[in-house]
């Protein structure tokens, strides 16, 4: 699509990639309407030239009100960017089923809300572009990964399916997903992450793959073949490719593993 001139909401737009997207967005000649939690924030990246519409992804009575807002002051949304999210390392030795349970509000619920606030308008028009930020952590298990990931693999399910079902309305749905990307949410992170490239050049991925029509925006290229062959790796060899990564085995001897069961004595 045409970036220029267009009506664009990025949703979860306070900091990282969303942030970045809506300056690039800008940059290309849209008019952009921001949201997420912080106003305060959502101020800075406007400094004064993007809408602000603060709003809470789990509540969807406020991301329609906040779409309603957007409609109304700045015409029908032609492109919606939905980039909240939500990421912290889970521990399987002291599972925090409110921090899963998070993960699934803004992610997962989060994305749907804003879908539900912006489909049925772009379906009446027979127009507009809903383009979702998954992630590579959506296409395959990493330890420490099962909140974030299982909800970006839900994302990417929920927008393909999506785009399937609403393929002949005239309404397109991008899934885009990166690797990993210097944010806040990457900040803390205590483990490699080969690849990692800054939210300025992420912003211009997605706004490129947006003006090209991609159906798919995956980033940067090295990590997207990696994970993408990722995909193919049997179950069973991938688990044994990170069991680096697995808690040790401090079982006593009376519970052998199971690599020491499968040894036969002569």
């Amino acid at each position: 699509m045409e970036l220029n001139g267009k009506v664009a909401w990025v949703v979860g737009a306070s900091s990282g990639i969303g942030a970045a997207v809506a300056r690039e967005l800008a940059r290309r000649g849209a008019t952009v309407a921001i949201s997420a939690r912080r106003d305060g924030q959502l101020q800075e990246v406007s400094g004064g030239h993007m809408l602000v519409v603060p709003l809470d992804v789990t509540d969807a009575a406020s991301v329609a009100a906040a779409a309603a807002r957007v409609h109304e002051e700045l015409g029908p949304i032609d492109l919606a960017v939905l980039s909240a999210g939500y990421w912290k390392q889970m521990d399987p030795q002291d599972w925090d089923t409110e921090v899963f349970d998070q993960h699934i509000r803004v992610n997962l619920t989060g994305m749907s809300n804003s879908i539900a606030a912006v489909l049925p308008g772009m379906l009446r028009r027979h127009h507009g572009v809903i383009a979702g930020i998954a992630s590579v952590a959506g296409y395959r298990g990493l330890a420490g990964s099962e909140a974030y990931g299982a909800t970006k693999a839900a994302q990417i399910n929920l927008l393909e399916s999506l785009r399937v079902h609403i393929t002949r309305t005239g309404v397109q749905v991008t899934t885009i997903c990166p690797g990993f990307v210097r944010t806040d949410l990457t900040a803390g992170n205590p483990f490699p992450m080969p690849f990692i490239i800054d939210a300025d050049q992420a912003a211009r991925s997605i706004c490129d793959g947006l003006e090209r029509d991609r159906t798919e925006i995956v980033f940067p290229t090295r990590m997207a073949l990696l994970m993408k062959t990722a995909r193919l790796i049997p179950a069973r060899v991938w688990t044994a490719l990170w069991k680096s990564t697995s808690l040790p085995d401090t079982r006593p001897a009376e519970y052998p593993s199971r690599d020491h069961r499968k040894q036969r004595t002569p």
